[in-house]
């Protein structure tokens, strides 16, 4: 059971960018010299792949509501790469987890904390500057790089972080949830005003 915190921290960093564990886990495996990752994630061409695919993440992912749009599409994309590395990580090490049990935990960790992201960059988004987006983008990078490296060197300890996290994190979600609520209502009443004030001038 010692791939067990690997799986579920990669799984859950995998929801908030799953190109950063890819290739993170990859370049540490190849460079750092770390038994626990598969060789297919140290392959060059999956190296050279995650390292555009996250170019382009960093940059849609700082941008107001190309981010929304960008999660959207990664509803599907990032589960899969949670529970394909859970996969191949406890295949790296045979008898300590099957494989389904190990793609079960990494998807479903890297779904909840996908949606748990997404609900709160949506929260984000109804602040009128972009500088908020920026500075959440790159918190997430780096708590994905800290939570990715010391997985790889304290797997139980990031597992434990990793769970903290998303319990303040889902606490978050919650709170963001009257936020969103409170900005689609500000817009209806903008959108009635407008409509009224247009009936108004139109009137003799």
């Amino acid at each position: 059971m010692t791939v067990l915190p690997l799986i579920f921290t990669s799984g859950l960093a995998s929801g908030i960018n799953a190109y950063a564990v890819v290739l993170l886990l990859g370049l540490l495996g190849r460079f750092a010299d770390t038994d626990s990752v598969p060789q297919a994630l140290e392959r060059t061409d999956v190296l050279l792949a995650a390292a555009v695919l996250f170019t382009l993440e960093a940059v849609a992912d700082k941008i107001p509501y190309v981010d929304s749009v960008w999660d959207v599409v990664h509803t599907v994309i990032r589960p899969i790469a949670g529970a394909t590395v859970g996969v191949l990580i406890a295949s790296h090490d045979p008898g300590s987890l099957s494989e389904v049990a190990a793609g079960a935990m990494g998807g479903t960790s890297a779904l909840v904390s996908h949606l748990v992201k997404s609900s709160l960059r949506m929260a984000v988004n109804t602040s009128p500057e972009p500088f908020s987006n920026i500075a959440v983008s790159m918190a997430e990078d780096l708590s994905v790089a800290g939570l990715v490296t010391l997985a790889i060197f304290h797997p139980w300890l990031a597992a434990s972080v990793a769970a903290v996290a998303l319990a303040a994190a889902l606490l978050l979600v919650w709170l963001a949830i009257s936020r969103i609520r409170a900005f689609r209502a500000r817009r209806r009443e903008r959108k009635a005003a407008r409509a009224a004030a247009g009936s108004a001038q139109a009137s003799p």
